[in-house]
Protein backbone atom coordinates (compact mmCIF):
# COMPACT_ATOMS: atom_id res chain seq x y z
CA UNK A 1 0.00 0.00 0.00
CA UNK A 2 1.32 3.09 -0.77
CA UNK A 3 1.21 7.08 0.85
CA UNK A 4 -1.41 8.72 -0.72
CA UNK A 5 -0.20 12.03 -2.43
CA UNK A 6 -2.66 14.62 -3.47
CA UNK A 7 -0.66 18.23 -4.19
CA UNK A 8 -4.04 20.59 -4.66
CA UNK A 9 -7.29 19.93 -2.87
CA UNK A 10 -8.91 20.61 -6.41
CA UNK A 11 -7.50 17.68 -7.50
CA UNK A 12 -9.26 15.27 -5.60
CA UNK A 13 -12.54 16.06 -6.74
CA UNK A 14 -13.51 13.23 -9.60
CA UNK A 15 -16.63 14.23 -9.66
CA UNK A 16 -18.90 17.75 -8.45
CA UNK A 17 -19.53 17.20 -4.40
CA UNK A 18 -23.58 17.69 -5.75
CA UNK A 19 -23.03 14.74 -7.55
CA UNK A 20 -22.14 12.95 -4.58
CA UNK A 21 -24.50 14.36 -2.39
CA UNK A 22 -27.49 13.27 -5.00
CA UNK A 23 -26.09 9.39 -5.28
CA UNK A 24 -26.15 9.70 -1.49
CA UNK A 25 -29.71 11.04 -0.88
CA UNK A 26 -30.98 8.98 -3.77
CA UNK A 27 -29.53 5.74 -2.36
CA UNK A 28 -30.48 6.65 1.67
CA UNK A 29 -33.63 7.71 0.52
CA UNK A 30 -34.23 4.53 -1.54
CA UNK A 31 -33.31 2.58 1.90
CA UNK A 32 -35.07 4.94 4.13
CA UNK A 33 -38.38 4.34 2.18
CA UNK A 34 -37.30 0.18 2.12
CA UNK A 35 -37.80 0.18 5.79
CA UNK A 36 -40.46 2.34 6.08
CA UNK A 37 -42.38 0.48 8.59
CA UNK A 38 -39.36 0.52 11.24
CA UNK A 39 -39.38 4.74 10.95
CA UNK A 40 -42.46 5.29 12.63
CA UNK A 41 -40.91 7.08 15.97
CA UNK A 42 -38.66 9.81 13.91
CA UNK A 43 -41.41 10.50 11.29
CA UNK A 44 -43.62 11.15 14.37
CA UNK A 45 -41.55 13.83 14.87
CA UNK A 46 -41.39 15.18 11.58
CA UNK A 47 -44.86 15.77 10.28
CA UNK A 48 -44.02 17.28 6.94
CA UNK A 49 -41.67 14.71 6.46
CA UNK A 50 -43.46 12.13 6.89
CA UNK A 51 -45.68 13.38 4.38
CA UNK A 52 -43.37 13.83 2.13
CA UNK A 53 -42.34 10.11 2.00
CA UNK A 54 -45.72 9.37 2.34
CA UNK A 55 -46.45 10.50 -1.42
CA UNK A 56 -43.03 8.80 -2.29
CA UNK A 57 -44.27 5.81 -1.13
CA UNK A 58 -47.87 5.82 -2.91
CA UNK A 59 -46.14 6.12 -6.01
CA UNK A 60 -43.98 3.09 -5.49
CA UNK A 61 -46.99 0.94 -4.42
CA UNK A 62 -48.90 2.12 -7.56
CA UNK A 63 -46.09 0.86 -9.47
CA UNK A 64 -45.35 -1.89 -8.04
CA UNK A 65 -49.07 -2.57 -8.58
CA UNK A 66 -48.66 -2.62 -12.53
CA UNK A 67 -45.56 -4.91 -12.14
CA UNK A 68 -47.36 -7.33 -9.85
CA UNK A 69 -51.15 -9.29 -9.31
CA UNK A 70 -52.67 -7.61 -6.59
CA UNK A 71 -50.10 -7.97 -3.79
CA UNK A 72 -51.44 -6.96 -0.87
CA UNK A 73 -48.35 -6.67 1.53
CA UNK A 74 -45.73 -4.28 0.67
CA UNK A 75 -42.60 -6.48 -0.56
CA UNK A 76 -39.17 -5.39 1.48
CA UNK A 77 -35.50 -5.86 -0.39
CA UNK A 78 -32.12 -6.53 1.27
CA UNK A 79 -30.03 -3.50 1.21
CA UNK A 80 -28.21 -4.98 -1.35
CA UNK A 81 -31.40 -5.18 -3.76
CA UNK A 82 -32.20 -1.78 -3.21
CA UNK A 83 -28.89 -0.48 -3.91
CA UNK A 84 -29.20 -2.55 -7.11
CA UNK A 85 -32.95 -1.23 -7.75
CA UNK A 86 -31.62 2.30 -7.25
CA UNK A 87 -28.02 2.66 -9.01
CA UNK A 88 -27.79 -0.65 -10.86
CA UNK A 89 -25.15 -2.41 -9.31
CA UNK A 90 -24.12 -4.19 -6.14
CA UNK A 91 -20.93 -4.05 -4.45
CA UNK A 92 -20.18 -6.45 -1.64
CA UNK A 93 -16.94 -8.10 0.08
CA UNK A 94 -15.42 -11.43 -0.80
CA UNK A 95 -11.94 -12.99 -1.12
CA UNK A 96 -9.58 -10.68 -2.95
CA UNK A 97 -7.86 -11.74 -6.35
CA UNK A 98 -4.43 -10.53 -5.27
CA UNK A 99 -2.41 -13.27 -3.75
CA UNK A 100 -2.19 -12.68 0.19
CA UNK A 101 -4.57 -9.73 -0.07
CA UNK A 102 -6.98 -11.00 2.36
CA UNK A 103 -10.73 -9.44 1.67
CA UNK A 104 -11.30 -7.37 -1.53
CA UNK A 105 -15.06 -5.55 -3.03
CA UNK A 106 -16.36 -6.42 -6.36
CA UNK A 107 -19.07 -5.42 -8.13
CA UNK A 108 -21.80 -8.51 -7.51
CA UNK A 109 -24.34 -7.64 -10.11
CA UNK A 110 -24.74 -5.16 -13.05
CA UNK A 111 -22.92 -2.20 -14.54
CA UNK A 112 -21.27 0.89 -13.29
CA UNK A 113 -20.60 3.84 -15.28
CA UNK A 114 -17.44 5.72 -15.03
CA UNK A 115 -17.47 8.69 -12.29
CA UNK A 116 -19.83 6.95 -10.34
CA UNK A 117 -19.93 6.67 -6.55
CA UNK A 118 -19.71 3.00 -6.18
CA UNK A 119 -18.15 2.60 -1.88
CA UNK A 120 -17.44 4.66 0.86
CA UNK A 121 -14.90 4.60 3.33
CA UNK A 122 -16.48 4.21 7.25
CA UNK A 123 -15.42 4.83 10.48
CA UNK A 124 -14.51 7.32 13.19
CA UNK A 125 -13.65 10.74 12.32
CA UNK A 126 -10.51 12.50 13.62
CA UNK A 127 -8.83 15.83 13.19
CA UNK A 128 -5.55 16.47 13.49
CA UNK A 129 -4.14 16.14 17.03
CA UNK A 130 -7.01 14.15 18.53
CA UNK A 131 -5.96 10.96 20.43
CA UNK A 132 -5.57 8.21 17.88
CA UNK A 133 -2.04 6.32 19.02
CA UNK A 134 -3.50 3.07 20.63
CA UNK A 135 -6.11 2.75 17.85
CA UNK A 136 -3.35 3.27 15.16
CA UNK A 137 -1.03 0.37 16.53
CA UNK A 138 -1.31 -2.18 13.71
CA UNK A 139 -4.13 -0.87 11.94
CA UNK A 140 -4.14 -0.54 7.96
CA UNK A 141 -7.64 0.56 8.17
CA UNK A 142 -6.80 4.39 8.75
CA UNK A 143 -7.27 6.72 6.18
CA UNK A 144 -5.56 10.19 5.75
CA UNK A 145 -7.36 13.32 4.05
CA UNK A 146 -5.39 16.04 2.20
CA UNK A 147 -5.89 18.49 5.32
CA UNK A 148 -4.44 16.15 8.02
CA UNK A 149 -8.34 14.79 8.89
CA UNK A 150 -8.13 10.63 9.68
CA UNK A 151 -10.42 8.48 8.98
CA UNK A 152 -10.15 4.83 11.24
CA UNK A 153 -12.42 2.63 9.09
CA UNK A 154 -11.05 -0.98 11.35
CA UNK A 155 -14.17 -2.75 12.21
CA UNK A 156 -12.35 -4.80 15.15
CA UNK A 157 -11.08 -4.25 18.48
CA UNK A 158 -10.29 -1.24 20.19
CA UNK A 159 -11.74 1.11 16.70
CA UNK A 160 -14.52 -0.90 16.63
CA UNK A 161 -15.33 0.04 20.40
CA UNK A 162 -14.36 3.67 20.25
CA UNK A 163 -16.74 4.05 16.84
CA UNK A 164 -19.99 2.52 18.84
CA UNK A 165 -19.46 4.65 21.99
CA UNK A 166 -19.06 7.95 19.83
CA UNK A 167 -22.20 6.69 17.98
CA UNK A 168 -24.46 5.86 20.62
CA UNK A 169 -23.26 9.51 22.34
CA UNK A 170 -24.74 10.98 19.57
CA UNK A 171 -28.22 9.57 19.18
CA UNK A 172 -30.81 12.24 19.71
CA UNK A 173 -33.85 10.61 20.69
CA UNK A 174 -35.04 8.11 18.07
CA UNK A 175 -32.73 10.00 15.77
CA UNK A 176 -28.79 7.71 14.52
CA UNK A 177 -26.56 10.52 13.84
CA UNK A 178 -24.53 7.33 11.78
CA UNK A 179 -24.50 4.06 11.09
CA UNK A 180 -23.17 1.07 13.41
CA UNK A 181 -23.86 -1.63 10.69
CA UNK A 182 -20.66 -1.55 8.90
CA UNK A 183 -19.28 -3.23 12.05
CA UNK A 184 -21.30 -6.26 11.13
CA UNK A 185 -21.20 -8.90 7.92
CA UNK A 186 -24.68 -7.20 6.92
CA UNK A 187 -24.69 -3.86 6.64
CA UNK A 188 -27.59 -1.93 6.52
CA UNK A 189 -25.62 0.95 4.07
CA UNK A 190 -24.44 -1.66 1.39
CA UNK A 191 -22.15 1.08 -0.06
CA UNK A 192 -20.33 0.92 3.42
CA UNK A 193 -17.47 -1.56 2.57
CA UNK A 194 -14.86 0.90 1.20
CA UNK A 195 -12.37 0.00 3.83
CA UNK A 196 -11.77 -3.28 2.27
CA UNK A 197 -10.69 -2.21 -0.94
CA UNK A 198 -7.45 -2.87 -2.11
CA UNK A 199 -4.74 -1.00 -3.75
CA UNK A 200 -3.32 -1.17 -7.01
CA UNK A 201 -0.85 -3.57 -7.91
CA UNK A 202 1.67 -3.78 -11.25
CA UNK A 203 -1.03 -6.65 -12.32
CA UNK A 204 -4.33 -4.73 -11.16
CA UNK A 205 -4.54 -1.14 -12.48
CA UNK A 206 -6.77 1.51 -10.55
CA UNK A 207 -10.37 1.55 -11.13
CA UNK A 208 -11.51 4.05 -8.52
CA UNK A 209 -10.42 6.90 -6.70
CA UNK A 210 -11.33 8.60 -3.37
CA UNK A 211 -12.83 11.38 -3.20
CA UNK A 212 -13.13 13.55 0.45
CA UNK A 213 -16.82 14.86 0.65
CA UNK A 214 -18.10 17.05 3.90
CA UNK A 215 -21.73 16.06 4.43
CA UNK A 216 -23.61 19.56 4.05
CA UNK A 217 -25.65 21.25 6.89
CA UNK A 218 -28.50 20.52 5.06
CA UNK A 219 -28.53 16.75 4.96
CA UNK A 220 -31.88 14.96 6.52
CA UNK A 221 -31.76 14.02 9.47
CA UNK A 222 -33.49 11.23 9.18
CA UNK A 223 -31.40 9.97 6.72
CA UNK A 224 -28.42 10.47 8.99
CA UNK A 225 -29.21 6.75 10.21
CA UNK A 226 -27.26 5.32 7.20
CA UNK A 227 -24.09 7.69 7.21
CA UNK A 228 -20.95 5.02 8.12
CA UNK A 229 -19.05 8.04 9.67
CA UNK A 230 -19.19 9.61 13.46
CA UNK A 231 -17.08 12.62 14.47
CA UNK A 232 -14.55 11.30 17.55
CA UNK A 233 -14.98 14.86 19.62
CA UNK A 234 -18.34 15.37 19.99
CA UNK A 235 -18.08 19.20 20.74
CA UNK A 236 -16.42 20.70 17.81
CA UNK A 237 -19.13 22.29 15.38
CA UNK A 238 -17.73 21.09 11.47
CA UNK A 239 -19.26 19.59 8.72
CA UNK A 240 -18.73 15.57 8.91
CA UNK A 241 -15.96 13.88 6.89
CA UNK A 242 -17.27 11.27 4.77
CA UNK A 243 -14.77 9.62 1.84
CA UNK A 244 -16.61 7.95 -1.75
CA UNK A 245 -14.75 6.05 -3.68
CA UNK A 246 -16.10 7.16 -7.45
CA UNK A 247 -14.99 4.93 -10.57
CA UNK A 248 -12.54 5.73 -13.07
CA UNK A 249 -14.20 3.83 -15.64
CA UNK A 250 -16.63 1.54 -16.79
CA UNK A 251 -16.35 -1.49 -14.26
CA UNK A 252 -18.51 -4.79 -15.06
CA UNK A 253 -20.13 -7.54 -13.14
CA UNK A 254 -17.35 -9.87 -11.49
CA UNK A 255 -14.80 -7.13 -11.23
CA UNK A 256 -12.53 -6.24 -8.11
CA UNK A 257 -12.03 -2.51 -7.26
CA UNK A 258 -8.82 -1.21 -6.82
CA UNK A 259 -7.92 2.26 -5.58
CA UNK A 260 -5.16 4.28 -6.89
CA UNK A 261 -3.65 4.73 -3.21
CA UNK A 262 -3.99 4.47 0.14
CA UNK A 263 -2.48 6.25 3.08
CA UNK A 264 -1.43 4.47 5.97
CA UNK A 265 -0.53 6.06 9.12
CA UNK A 266 3.37 6.19 9.83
Amino acid sequence: RTLRYVPESSQDKIIADEDVFETLLKTFKALFINDFSRQADILALLPEVRCQYLELLTVEQKQSKVNSCNRQTRQMFSPEEVLFNTLGFTVSRDQSSLVSAGTGVFVTKGFVRKGTVVSMYPGTVYRKHEPIFFQSLGNPFIFRCIDGVLIDGNDKGLSRSVYRSCSRRDQLGPFQMSDESWLTATPQNPLAVGQYVNNCSHEKAANVCYQEFDVPGHFPVELKQYLPNIVYSHDIESHLRCVVLVTLRDIKQGEELFSNYYTVVS
